[in-house]
């Protein structure tokens, strides 16, 4: 009887490839994903965008773009706008939107300009700095109260405010242009500090002071809290309705520093100061990195989304391109911010 053959045991064959190499390779990319998600991946995805549109500016219009006094007129062209998407910032974070703003620049100097109010400005322009800060305070706390306790939507309470403070600043000024007496309030918007105008360290300061607020306060994080998800934050404990009328408000005080910036560059009050600023503030806003539906944003991308806004509007000058063509460029923009937008908000939810 013959012995059984045995067949020897096959050793168990490794995977190509040490393991460590596969896990590291996935780490680097779950790494390198979760960067570019990050504020900090967004931001430089901003000073990317900026510098090449930097790059087309100097290939295509030479010294006449890079030189340094162009490159001043960019950020003070953005500056007043600026102002306006940093109070724009607050209120899209915490899941509202503010169609307002531009209208309410317009009011505000208009009241400022008035000559009873440029009367008591004599003894000190400040007088007039106050009043244009007020109107807008007291227009963004009244989007907040008819938003937050008589529960109308955002866009249809800050669209009926951008009609009524269009139409209330073409009264008060009867549709004419109201000029600014005072010397010293032009002399000042019109100085430089370092070299540095004056519009341009409004706009610093404003973000500034904005970044502390939104990152350094607990005022900062319930607005992303209530703009993440309103309800909860209202079961936390937040008082949802009050902090909404503040974010309003705090959107009227900028729109105020906005309209007292437009006096000092044109030396004029008008019903039409501001005209469309609202659809700007909230292009820049949006391409920033701050979500539409609210509980993200950086006041630092949403400066950026204004500086390449406004360079590319400096291109376009420059190489005197239809103003048509700027127009579309623009849209392509914004359309391409939200469907990145929207792809980011689809990753988290699948991450969730």
């Amino acid at each position: 009887m013959s012995e059984p053959i045995t067949v020897p045991s096959a050793e168990p064959v490794s995977p190509v490839g040490p393991p460590e190499a596969t896990h590291d390779s996935k780490d680097t990319r779950n790494w390198f994903s979760r960067f570019l998600g990050s504020g900090a991946g967004r931001n430089l995805g901003l000073v990317l965008a900026l510098l090449v549109l930097f790059a087309i500016g100097a290939i295509t219009a030479g010294d006449r773009f890079t030189n340094f006094e162009n490159i001043l007129t960019i950020v003070r062209a953005a500056s007043i706008v600026g102002v306006l998407t940093i109070g724009m910032t607050f209120v899209i974070i915490g899941g509202g939107i503010d169609l307002s703003v531009g209208s309410v620049l317009g009011l505000s100097s208009v009241v400022a300009t008035l000559t009873v109010v440029q009367s008591l400005a004599e003894s000190s322009w400040l007088i007039m700095v106050v009043v244009a800060l007020a109107v807008g305070t007291i227009a963004g706390i009244v989007n907040g109260i008819v938003i937050s306790y008589g529960n109308v939507v955002a866009f249809m309470a800050t669209l009926a405010m951008l009609v009524g403070a269009r139409g209330l600043a073409e009264i008060l000024s009867n549709r004419t242009t109201q000029i600014v007496r005072s010397q010293d309030f032009i002399e000042f918007f019109r100085s430089n500090l370092l070299g540095i105008p004056v519009l341009i360290w409004i706009f610093i300061i404003v973000a500034v002071l904005g970044w502390l607020l939104l990152n350094r306060t607990t005022f900062g994080r319930r607005t992303v809290a209530i703009g993440g998800n309103r309800e909860a934050a209202r079961l936390a404990g937040l008082k949802v309705k009050r902090h909404t009328v503040y974010l309003y408000a705090l959107s009227g005080l900028t729109a105020g520093i906005a309209g007292v910036m437009m006096l000092g560059r044109t030396t004029a009050g008008t019903s039409t100061h501001g005209t469309l600023y609202e659809l700007d503030a909230i292009a820049a806003v949006v391409v920033g990195g701050t979500l539409l539906i609210g509980g993200r944003g950086t006041i630092v991308g949403t400066v950026f989304g204004v500086l390449i806004f406004q360079t590319l509007t400096n291109i376009f000058t420059q190489n005197n391109l239809n103003t048509s063509v700027q127009a579309v460029a623009k849209g392509v923009i914004i359309v391409l911010a939200v469907l990145l937008q929207q792809r980011f908000a689809a990753r988290t939810r699948k991450r969730g």
